[in-house]
């Protein structure tokens, strides 16, 4: 059985990546800060798949020791952990005058850290095997920089060029590394908007993205996928 951690797994992106795995019968470690939406995401994977594992664990990924005992403890409930996806993020909007003083250190350890943690664990059991794909889910700030989304946009950015380092030094050994890029996204951090759903791109095309860059031929990597609105950014 192939399995899979997902970082930040219950809501949006995460969470739509977690349903398509479990319906292709992929078992995963699902982590997040709440520990009643982690049991209810775990229940309805197992609702969706009876025959996969499910590990539930609630962490602080931007908390490096609480990040690295998820790490742990999945691969000692799962086996080997074949599909890494660097979910977990924040976004504040703020220029970087104007923001808190704690800000850089909080984007560095949510958007950059964990996926830079999570290589180093697995890394070297996935070069051994020759075998595995991390996906890292960056923004497309990391290339169209928003000025009131100043540090998002630089941890982001930091984050495509850390995927980019992946993928070279994994390239070798058969490992793959995809970069996802989404635009717009339907998620939590337009809760409340006016604007109409099909304004946006859905957590669902994220998901059947990543799916289909799984799901292609040994030979073949998806370097970046980049989903943006059909009429544009918002």
């Amino acid at each position: 059985m192939e399995n899979a951690l997902i970082t930040g797994a219950t809501q949006g992106i995460g969470r739509s990546i977690a349903i398509s795995f479990a319906k292709q019968g992929i078992s995963m470690a699902i982590c997040s800060r709440n520990v009643k939406d982690l049991e209810l995401l775990k229940k309805e994977l197992l609702a969706i798949n009876a025959q996969i594992q499910v590990f539930a664990y609630a962490a602080d990924c931007s908390r490096k020791a609480e990040l690295l005992e998820y790490a742990r403890l999945a691969q000692q409930e799962l086996g080997f952990i074949k599909i890494i996806v660097n979910n977990v993020g924040m976004f504040m909007p703020s220029s970087i005058l104007d923001d808190a003083d704690d800000a850089f250190m909080q984007n560095i350890n949510t958007n950059l850290m964990p996926a830079y943690e999570l290589y180093r664990f697995f890394g070297k059991a996935m070069i051994a095997q020759r075998s595995g794909h991390i996906f890292n889910i960056c923004s497309i700030a990391a290339k169209e920089l928003v000025v009131n989304a100043g540090i998002y946009s630089v941890t982001k950015s930091a984050l495509y060029s850390l995927s980019s380092i992946m993928k070279l030094e994994m390239q070798a050994y058969g490992v793959k590394v995809t970069a996802v890029l989404p635009g717009s996204t339907l998620t939590n951090s337009w809760a409340g908007t006016a604007v109409p759903p099909e304004r946006f791109v859905l957590p669902e095309d994220i998901a059947a993205a990543v799916l289909n860059a799984y799901n292609m031929s040994k030979g073949a990597n998806v370097d970046e996928i980049i989903i943006k609105p059909v009429l544009g950014q918002l």
